[in-house]
């Protein structure tokens, strides 16, 4: 068979760190360039409006005064009209010329170039020259239209003098000096505070990445040593954070904590398995050395040394099955974490069971239960650990043969109580009689054909459902466990 071969990851282009923080500054950069656009279009917009404003107002207070002008559009009527009342200077030295800008101030705006054209187009005042050619205006208007550098404002209007009788024409350009160099300003000021936006909140997000992913660098250093090292006692570092990172390094611990117990479960069922085992194999060993040295010739020892090795063989399969069983036990509650089960049938159920078995015992049933409820325990196992402490109940009642069941209810449990009247425990061995192959007598144990796990067993069991068993016991009086297990629901409440 071919060997396989797993696939070594490529080595990362960008940390997670680099990414959140390019993400962060994009998606800030973005949101900027949104607003800033909207706020620099408002205000660009804003500043040609009032532009306009001013180009409409001076056009109206040029027309006014060349509305009083009842004869044809000429230089000097024209200059009279604009100078009178406006001006204590007297004319520029290029008055004589046709572009007359000193005419116009105090009235004109210095960003503005007025002109004025008679009825046939011709043009009679300027404060500078046009740029573009006369155009016949049916009515009063101002655009924008492009210029030699950028966009220039015009406006026109018809002239009509007091009695309505057109006269002439007026123009107006704005070349926007000023907004341009604003916008070009507000644009510059803009592409700053930009990349101000995008460098800080680069930086913020990176350290922002730096301090939420603490969690997860703790993470991959753990499980980069988990990897080289699964029996490891490496954990990650909880933190009081209380998001889905810390609870995911909580997860993970008890991920780790669960393995290791596993592994440590297998490592003391091997060992042991193996240490158990080393008896019966001796003795089978032994006997089968013998029946090939000279037993096979005689038929008694022949005979026994196949019902020896036949005990040895039912104790070891006794023993593996038990192993088993106790392996189970302590990842019960992962398959049957949803189980319930009726406590008072299943203590009526092993005590009618024992009473039918033991005919030479008297068993007797206490049931404080004012009503049936359920525990989080599943059936078979309440069974197997009833069972387990009433056959350990029987095996050491040798004088008093005598067995009390009791059920009872506390607060948010059920507890379970089987009492014998047998020799007892001493104090210097109570504490120990849960552990793996113990044996209080080791002799009558083996006799009956125990192994010391049957109480390993009933206590991993209860434990792994969240529940606590004890035992109290005293010399020559007896022995009593008591068992809890938590409660389900009330049966009542679970058939409403």
């Amino acid at each position: 068979m071919p060997e396989t071969t797993t696939k070594k990851p490529t080595k990362r282009f960008m940390s997670l760190k680099l990414k959140w923080a390019l993400g962060t500054a994009i998606g800030t950069l973005l949101v900027s360039i949104v607003v800033i656009v909207a706020i620099f279009s408002f205000f660009t917009h804003d500043l040609l409006n009032q532009e306009q404003s001013t180009m409409d107002h001076e056009m109206t207070v040029i027309s006014q005064r060349l509305k009083d002008i009842d004869a044809p559009l000429t230089k000097d009527n024209v200059h009279q009209a604009l100078a009178k009342e406006a001006f204590a200077k007297p004319e520029h030295k290029y008055s004589t010329s046709v572009y007359h800008r000193p005419l116009l101030q105090g009235l004109s705006n210095s960003r503005l170039n007025f002109f004025v054209y008679d009825r046939k187009g011709k043009l009679i005042f300027a404060t500078d020259k046009p740029l573009r050619p006369f155009v016949n205006p049916q009515r009063s208007s101002i655009s924008l239209v492009r210029g030699p550098k950028h966009r220039v404002m015009f406006g026109r209007m018809p002239v009509d003098n007091s009695h309505g009788h057109r006269i002439g024409y007026l123009q107006v350009e704005n070349q926007l000096n000023n907004y341009h160099d604003l916008y070009h300003r507000l644009m510059l000021v803009m592409l700053m505070a930009l990349c101000v936006v995008f460098v800080f909140s680069g930086l913020i997000g990176y350290f922002l990445s730096w301090f939420l992913l603490r969690p997860i660098n703790d993470l991959q250093s753990a499980m980069a040593i988990v990897t080289q090292d699964p029996t490891t006692d490496v954990r990650v570092p909880e933190t009081d954070r209380n998001d889905e990172l810390s609870e995911m390094s909580h997860l993970f611990n008890e991920m780790l904590d669960q393995t290791q117990r596993y592994i440590d479960a297998q490592s003391q069922f091997v060992g042991d398995v193996s240490h158990e085992l080393r008896t019966p194999v001796a003795i089978i060993q032994g006997h089968m050395e013998m029946l090939d040295r000279w037993g096979k010739d005689d038929p008694k020892i022949l005979n026994e040394s196949i019902k020896a090795s036949l005990a040895e063989t039912h104790r070891m399969n006794n023993l593996v099955k038990e192993m088993l069983d106790l392996s189970r036990a302590e990842q019960a509650n992962l398959n049957y974490h949803d189980a319930t089960t009726n406590v008072r049938e299943v203590v009526k159920q092993v005590f009618d069971n024992f009473k039918m078995i033991h005919p030479d015992f008297v068993f007797i049933l206490d049931d404080d239960l004012r009503k049936d409820i359920d525990i989080k325990i599943y059936r078979d196992h309440l069974e197997q650990i009833l069972v387990i402490l009433c056959d350990n109940a029987v095996k050491y009642s040798t004088n008093r043969k005598e067995i009390h069941l009791s059920l009872s209810r506390n607060f948010d449990s059920a507890e379970i109580g089987v009492q014998d009247f047998g020799e007892g425990i001493s104090p210097d061995q109570l504490d120990r009689v849960f552990d793996r192959f113990y044996r209080v007598d080791k002799a009558r144990s083996r006799k009956s054909g125990g192994n010391g796990l049957g109480l390993s067993i009933a206590k991993r069991l209860v434990e792994s459902y969240h529940g606590t068993i004890t035992v109290e016991s005293q010399v020559v009086s007896g022995s009593v466990f008591r068992i809890t297990i938590p409660i389900a629901k009330d049966v009542n409440q679970k058939n409403e």
